[in-house]
C-alpha cells in the first residue's frame, strides 16, 4: 500500500513496539502461540517476534556485542557460545565473510547495506519464529537491496517473514502473500500471484495499475 496507509503501525503491533508510544490506542486480539500478546511480558515475546527497521540502526558497540545483545538479556553466554551465535547469525545475513575479522569494532563503521545485514543478524539471534521487516531495502543502494530481497527469501525457509513495503515489484519479487493496505484499512489479501494478476477489489486493481497512490 502508499505510504502512510498503516502498514507500519500494524506491523509494529505484532510485536508490541507500539506500546512505547504514548498516544496510541490498541483494540482487538493478536494471538501467537494460542496466547494474546497483550497478555505477555512484551520482552519475552520479542525473542519469539524479531524485527527490523526501516533505516539500518546498530547499537553504538561492537559487532559482536550487537549480535550478543539479545541472548545475553536472556541468560549467561559463555565466550564459546558467543562465537557459535556470531559466526551462525552473521553467516546467515550473508555478512561472517565481511567482518569476521572485525567483530571487536564498532558496527557503525559499516555501510549502510553492512550496517542492514547486521540488524539482520541480531535479529535472529534470538532464533525467532517471526521476522518483522519493515521497508528493510528503502534507504539502501540497489546492489544492497539486492542482497536483502535474497535473504528474506533464503530466510523464509525456517521463520514467517512479514515484510512491509510500498513497492509492489519487490512484493512480486518476494512474497508469498499479499496483503494490499489503503487508508488504515485491509482491503485484500491472498496468494501474490493472484492478487497481482487478477485482484478481486476495485481499489486494488487501481492502486496496481498506477491510478492511485
Amino acid at each position: 500500500g502508499p505510504s502512510g496507509c498503516g502498514k507500519s503501525t500494524l506491523l509494529r503491533t505484532f510485536n508490541r513496539m507500539c506500546d512505547f508510544v504514548e498516544s496510541v490506542r490498541t483494540e482487538g486480539t493478536i494471538e501467537f502461540g494460542g496466547r494474546d500478546i497483550f497478555q505477555m511480558d512484551s520482552n519475552a515475546l520479542r525473542v519469539y517476534v524479531g524485527m527490523v527497521f526501516q533505516h539500518p540502526n546498530p547499537f553504538p558497540i561492537s559487532i559482536r556485542e550487537n549480535i550478543l545483545y539479545g541472548p545475553k538479556r536472556q541468560r549467561r553466554i559463555s565466550k564459546s557460545e558467543g562465537d557459535e551465535i556470531c559466526e551462525r547469525c552473521l553467516t546467515r545475513a550473508a555478512l561472517w565473510d565481511e567482518v569476521k575479522d572485525d567483530l571487536n569494532k564498532s558496527g557503525l563503521g559499516l555501510s549502510g547495506g553492512q550496517q542492514q545485514r547486521l540488524c539482520i543478524a541480531r535479529a535472529l539471534a534470538t532464533d525467532p519464529d517471526i521476522l518483522l521487516m519493515d521497508e528493510p531495502t528503502s534507504a539502501l543502494d540497489p546492489i544492497s537491496t539486492s542482497m536483502v530481497e535474497q535473504l528474506m527469501s533464503e530466510l523464509a525457509t525456517d521463520h514467517t517473514v512479514v515484510v512491509v513495503t510500498h513497492n509492489m515489484q519487490q512484493a512480486a519479487r518476494v512474497a508469498d502473500k499479499t496483503a494490499f493496505f489503503y487508508l488504515g484499512e485491509l482491503i485484500e489479501e491472498g496468494p501474490t500471484r493472484e492478487l497481482f494478476g487478477n485482484p478481486r477489489e476495485q481499489r486494488t486493481q487501481e492502486y496496481l495499475s498506477g491510478r492511485f497512490s
